[in-house]
């Protein structure tokens, strides 16, 4: 069964996902980490547990989900993956970090494949199917994994919450036409793991999030 190991990384409180199973095989996703302690926490949780990292993904490239890209890449020797709509993203990161104020010292590789809807990514004896659910950014994607039946959601639905859509390529009726026509029919119990704040549920958030529930009217 996959499993899921989270950390917390970087001045936007981001998540970065490693998910593996008992092959000890990985895919690490939005790799966030910005200081040489996070680069290390990672590199050491990965070393206690004896994992074999053989995917580095973005759900999409924001600033946040990109800041190891190239640590990940360079110590692993694993090439960037994402969909092909989110290279904009990805290219405007240095003009990002200038505004925010955030010197990035390593720049994110550019990525030497893309995921489309509808692919699978294998590792180990798992595997996770690639939801294509824009809106908070163009071209977002959303891993599901059947065995574990947990999803890797980005900044596509949080707890209680979803991800903002006023950043260039956002729209709120699209984010929300992806988290019902996408996320639902995976079912109430599976287990979101978003690019910020803690994991919900499917069906919690169907039940309890006011963006989902017509509670919250865009001004």
């Amino acid at each position: 069964m996959a499993l899921v190991a989270s950390f917390t990384f970087n001045p936007f409180q981001e998540n970065t996902y490693l998910v593996y199973d008992d092959t000890k095989e990985c895919v690490i996703f939005d790799p966030g980490c910005y200081t040489e302690t996070e680069r290390t926490n990672l590199a050491e949780f990965i070393k206690a547990n004896e994992l074999k990292p053989v995917r580095l993904i973005n759900t999409h490239c924001h600033i946040d989900h990109v800041f190891g890209n190239k640590f990940v890449a360079d110590t692993y020797g694993l090439p960037l993956e994402i969909h092909k709509g989110e290279l904009p993203v990805l290219e405007a990161v240095p003009m990002v970090s200038k505004t925010y104020g955030i010197p990035m010292a390593d720049q994110s590789p550019m990525p030497e494949k893309f995921i489309e809807e509808g692919d699978i990514i294998t590792f180990g004896n798992s595997s996770m199917k690639a939801l294509f659910t824009p809106g908070h950014s163009p071209a977002s994607l959303s891993f599901y994994c059947a065995d574990g039946n947990i999803l890797i959601a980005g900044d596509v639905l949080f707890q209680n919450s979803i991800g903002r859509t006023d950043l260039p390529g956002g729209d709120f009726t699209t984010l929300i036409n992806s988290i019902k026509e996408k996320y639902y029919p995976l079912g109430d119990d599976v287990k979101v793991f978003p690019g910020h704040g803690p994991s919900t549920t499917i069906g919690y958030e169907k039940a309890n999030n006011p963006f989902l529930n017509n509670r919250f009217q865009m001004s």
